[in-house]
């Protein structure tokens, strides 16, 4: 499970230090690709064939199903550490999500989610104003 939030730098050359925690869970290999709201998805293997599986259940007459399908496959690709825990993030990854120097790592139970840290306080501070309503939605749903 991941949980939790680090901030870090986005080095000159590119690469990211995955905090110790976090990689612990992603030793057995992982998957990053586009997110949602602006962040890079990072899913360990045996998440990203459970997504994987229900992304190819979904139905190819379906245009909206095909494009969620596109956005998560098209330019995802395998992570790897080096011995200091470092990632090379793709460039075009980088680009999709805007990341700049300064980037939010953080834990969302199944996956691990990467934000320039400008977009993720941006984000937080506007779904810290919804809380009760989407506490209220929720609920709905039985959570």
């Amino acid at each position: 499970m991941f949980i939790g939030l680090y901030y870090h730098t986005l080095e000159a050359k590119g690469r990211l230090a995955f905090p110790a925690k976090f990689r612990r869970n992603l030793k057995k290999g992982s998957v990053i690709t586009r997110g949602l709201d602006g962040c890079l998805f990072v899913f360990p293997k045996d998440e990203w064939e459970k997504l994987a599986q229900k992304l190819r259940q979904s139905p190819v007459t379906r245009r909206e199903a095909r494009a969620f399908v596109r956005l998560m496959t098209h330019q995802a690709c395998e992570l790897g550490f080096d011995a200091q825990g470092r990632t090379r993030i793709p460039q075009y990854l980088k680009d999709f999500a805007r990341l700049a120097k300064h980037v939010v790592v953080a834990g969302t139970l199944t996956r691990v989610e990467i934000w320039d840290r400008e977009t993720y306080n941006q984000y937080i501070s506007e779904a810290e104003k919804k809380g009760g309503e989407i506490a209220e939605r929720l609920s709905e749903l039985g959570i």
